[in-house]
């Protein structure tokens, strides 16, 4: 007879240790599954925070390109001026009295060079 207790023990045992397994198993698959759970929102998140930054670049990317046509834009023109100055520039010198007459002598000086500040401009920026 205390073989069929043993054996009964033994039969209690392996029951009860299967069932402690088994709920062991359910509560780690329900971690494995909240684990992917949590796993799979984190990539959305991230995906969206990626997508987010490119839409940015992106938008970033058309604005500078369009600063950069304008500015493209200002020194084609202001090339242009330059052109046209030194042009106007160098005609005048051809015509200039100014610069095509002998200074005065000293005696001849009526007024100092203070009281006219005024003189004749020749750039050097303008020179082609």
């Amino acid at each position: 007879m205390p073989r069929s207790s043993d054996s009964s023990d033994s039969s209690t045992f392996s029951q009860a240790s299967s069932s402690s397994s088994s709920k062991q198993e359910s509560s780690d698959d329900m971690r494995k599954v909240q684990r992917r759970e949590k796993n799979r929102i984190a990539a959305q998140k991230s995906r969206q925070r990626q997508t987010q930054k490119a839409d940015t670049l992106h938008l970033e990317s058309e604005d500078l390109e369009r600063q950069n046509a304008a500015l493209r834009r200002e020194i084609k023109q202001l090339r242009e001026e330059l052109t046209h100055f030194t042009t106007v520039l160098n005609v005048h010198e051809t015509r200039c009295s100014v610069l095509h007459t002998q200074p005065p002598a000293p005696s001849e000086v009526l007024y100092t060079s203070l009281s006219f500040p005024q003189t004749h401009i020749s750039s050097p920026c303008f020179q082609p």
